[in-house]
């Protein structure tokens, strides 16, 4: 053998155990100081209020690194803005994942974007925490390196439909929905309800999430006549039906998606006309003494005092508070099978969002919520307690052909 071969040889099998050690090779994203995680959501487009989540997880990541990271690995974050097109999802996902190497992906808004890139994720072995979006196909059926967090938007469907049926004695419900599986599916979740109750909706209608006119839209609900209107829209939609009903003397009451939670903003952008919807909702209120919503104030006015506090920014925290507890039950050895295996330990796991737990055959953390309403000037009032859903999921997707 020729010394030079020998030379590489001992150095080969002296480095060698050092980078194992290191986890530089041995994991994806993972060294040892080191845990590279990726987010995409849409900061600029028709859905960028939605964009605060990503911003807010990039804060609570701040402050898990201020607090010496996990198991002495600090957290890299990358967060790419898909202007929530799907196309551009795609794109960032392979960038993040082949040449950023990210070991895991958190959260990302809306339920086309994440069904872009669902496949290829699992098939390249990412985790996934926390999807933005209460869609059904992130967890039935389970995939292995999935884990859901959102609660279901059928669930929070059939909530409101009881609400206002048996609580507020409302009789004729109408249903107003984007034209995609987040609309579809609550308006599913509305319809199962009403079932239940013997009764049927009076009208349902569609829109296109870059419609902006919805005049005629608005002509067919109140042709209906209801007392009642849900609507599952982006928020911008949400403040262009609520003008234009006003505008035509069109005042059922108005119920939608917590997808709409973040009562101050759509007071303001609604100039007041958000006021007594009523909607579900997945965490705290903003303005919450709980303890862990005073330290994460304390740290968006340390890390990001230039955005705007609100249930859109925090929900990036909500998304992916299990994540960094199954990073932290990992102890040094994270591989992403160990990763879900630790995800799998989680039971009654609860933060600023409703209890989480998971299993081998259970990738849906949470079926509970809790309804509110938008009061003066924006506030967030509470109207129940934590309510877990009911709803034969399997019969519901079985009218959605799945």
């Amino acid at each position: 053998m020729k010394t030079r071969e020998w030379v590489l040889m001992v150095a080969f099998a002296v480095l060698l155990p050092l980078v194992l050690a290191s986890g530089a090779w041995a994991e994806r994203g993972v060294t040892d100081t080191e845990i590279r995680i990726g987010q995409y959501g849409p900061q600029t487009g028709p859905a960028a209020l939605w964009g605060a989540v990503a911003r807010g997880t990039g804060c609570y990541f701040d402050m898990i690194n201020a607090e010496g990271g996990i198991h002495g690995r600090k957290i890299t974050y990358f967060l790419r803005d898909d202007g929530y097109m799907a196309p551009r999802t795609k794109a960032i996902c392979k960038e993040l994942v082949e040449s950023k190497e990210v070991f895991a992906m958190a959260s990302g808004v809306g339920t086309s974007p994440g069904m872009a890139v669902k496949k290829y994720l699992h098939k390249k072995k990412v985790p996934w925490v926390g999807p933005a979006t209460g869609s059904t196909h992130w967890a039935y059926p389970p995939t292995k390196y999935l884990f859901a967090v959102y609660p279901l938007y059928i669930d929070e469907a059939a909530m409101l439909v009881n609400y206002a049926v048996k609580n507020l004695g409302k009789k004729r419900i109408a249903f107003f929905y984007q034209n995609d599986d987040y609309g579809r599916e609550g308006l599913a979740g509305a319809e199962y309800a009403l079932g239940k109750l013997g009764m049927k909706l009076v009208a349902k209608v569609s829109v296109e999430v870059l419609d902006t006119d919805l005049s005629s839209h608005c002509m067919k609900l109140k042709k209906a006549k209801p007392d009642c209107v849900l609507m599952w829209l982006l928020p911008k939609q949400g403040a262009i039906i609520l003008t234009t009903a006003a505008k035509m003397g069109f005042k059922p009451l108005w119920m939608t998606s917590s997808t709409l939670s973040d009562t101050p903003i759509m007071y303001k952008i609604t100039r007041g006309l958000y006021k007594d919807v009523i909607f579900a909702s997945f965490g705290e209120g903003p303005n919450s003494q709980h303890p862990l919503m005073k330290k994460y104030r304390a740290a968006h006015d340390r890390f990001a005092p230039k955005d705007r506090w609100g249930v859109f920014f925090y929900a990036g925290f909500i998304f992916v508070e299990p994540m960094v507890e199954g990073l932290r039950r990992c102890g040094r050895d994270l591989t992403a099978d160990n990763f879900v295996k630790a995800m799998e330990s989680i039971k009654d796991f609860q933060g600023i969002g409703p209890k989480i737990t998971y299993g081998p055959n259970r990738r849906q953390g949470a079926r509970s919520m809790f309804l509110a309403k938008c009061g003066d000037k924006g506030t967030f009032i509470r109207l129940s307690d934590w309510l877990t859903s009911d709803v034969d999921l399997k019969e519901v997707l079985k009218r959605l052909g799945r």
